[in-house]
């Protein structure tokens, strides 16, 4: 896994770190760990498969319905960075 720089330049972890490790344990089946470990990678999944099925499929209010992933997405990468900092 690639390392952190931020983690190793000033000490602390960033908004991203765990995302790595989150999605090798989705590939390994362990949905319960993998949320665990970086809580926003169901919202962040949820979005890149539904902007890619919007490429290809019309899907009616594709507009809000990625601004509200989005905000679900970056929501929830908040909140688990504050946690992390707690």
């Amino acid at each position: 896994m690639l390392p952190c720089l931020n983690k190793q330049i000033f000490g602390f972890e960033c908004p991203g770190c765990g995302i790595q490790r989150s999605f090798w344990l989705l590939l390994e089946g362990k949905f319960g760990e993998a949320f665990l470990m970086y809580p926003a990678i169901f919202p962040l999944i949820l979005l890149f498969v539904f902007l890619i099925a919007d490429r290809f499929i019309r899907i009616r209010y594709a507009n809000n319905i990625s601004i509200g992933l989005m905000i679900l997405s970056v929501l929830t990468i908040l909140t688990n960075y504050i946690f992390k900092l707690i």
